[in-house]
């Protein structure tokens, strides 16, 4: 009896590869809400069950499976998954081998980058960096602040991992490491920011080998190019008029000079249809304007992304 043994090439079994649903690592946490949004505007339907760490996705080539943005990266480095969504403070936390694609400006609060910093009660003597030499740092982002002190040639006597709520540890240690948006939570806990350890966004991460396979690799560049359309579509809105041809130039005069509207003809050859994308604080000022000047049935809609 005869047996056939059959071979892949490489090439073929890269071919296999990149037909394979494309996985992506979903945050799982306080990102997870803000980034279904951005799926959902970029064109997809996200579903996440809170009982499951695998969101449904409308899309068959694509897999998605949660989780947290703390460990995303390794998980990704070892290419449990092709890509994933986390911030740029923790990929350097764990000083993961991974490929940055894009970054993506969107957080649960706001577009502000977060920061990740070195504060003290209001009350305490220590007012620089250097002065908490010997002393205890308690903070989550235990390797990032070790080397900011190794950097800088300050002995500190132990950076301890804290379990959260580390604002309120902050009156147990000589000083924290701690993240914040708005400096909000800071304030409202008394304490008093004297240096910033790391400033992080939101990075879009592929796994190296998944980058360099030229299928994967246009998959994951038309993903990041939605997503990153839906975010510069996030405060923009469409402002659309119909106008008067003997008053379009007074119009066109309203409108941001930086912008190019688009004018189209009616069927009534004295009207013209004019449409501009506008800064959304920009609309509110711009419509009342636009209506003293002759434009009438002013409408504005959303927008979901906007690719350049």
């Amino acid at each position: 009896m005869s047996t056939t043994s059959t071979k892949t090439t490489p090439a073929a079994g890269q071919a296999a590869a990149s037909r394979a649903p494309l996985r992506i690592g979903i945050p799982k946490g306080s990102l997870q809400d803000a980034t279904a949004d951005l799926f959902r505007r970029a064109g997809y339907d996200l579903r996440i069950n809170e009982r499951s760490y695998f969101p449904e996705i409308d899309d068959p080539t694509i897999e998605c499976v949660m989780f947290r943005a703390q460990e995303m990266s390794r998980y990704v480095e070892d290419g449990v998954v092709d890509l994933g969504i986390t911030g740029h403070d923790w990929v350097m936390e764990n000083a993961s081998t991974v490929h940055e694609v894009c970054e993506l400006t969107y957080s649960k609060r706001t577009s502000r980058p977060a920061r990740w910093v070195l504060a003290v009660p209001e009350e305490s003597d220590i007012r620089k960096t250097e002065d908490l030499a010997g002393g205890i740092i308690a903070t989550e982002l235990v390797n990032t602040t070790r080397r900011f002190f190794a950097d800088r040639g300050i002995d500190v006597r132990k950076v301890e991992f804290s379990w959260g709520a580390t604002e309120v540890k902050a009156r147990l240690v000589d000083a924290i490491v701690d993240i914040t948006e708005t400096g909000s939570s800071l304030k409202a806990n008394k304490l008093r920011e004297i240096d910033t350890i790391l400033v992080s966004t939101t990075r879009l991460i592929a796994n190296v080998d998944a980058w360099a396979d030229q299928a994967k690799r246009e998959r994951i560049e038309d993903l990041a190019m939605l997503l990153r359309g839906a975010i510069a579509a996030r405060k923009l809105v469409g402002l659309k008029m119909n106008v008067p041809r003997v008053k379009l130039d007074g119009i066109l005069a309203v409108l941001p000079s930086e912008q190019s509207p688009t004018v189209n003809e009616l069927a009534d050859a004295a009207w013209v249809a004019v449409e501009v994308i506008v800064d959304e604080q920009v609309e509110r000022e711009l419509v009342p304007r636009l209506s003293r000047a002759g434009a009438k049935a002013i409408f504005s809609y959303g927008l979901n992304k906007i690719i350049p």
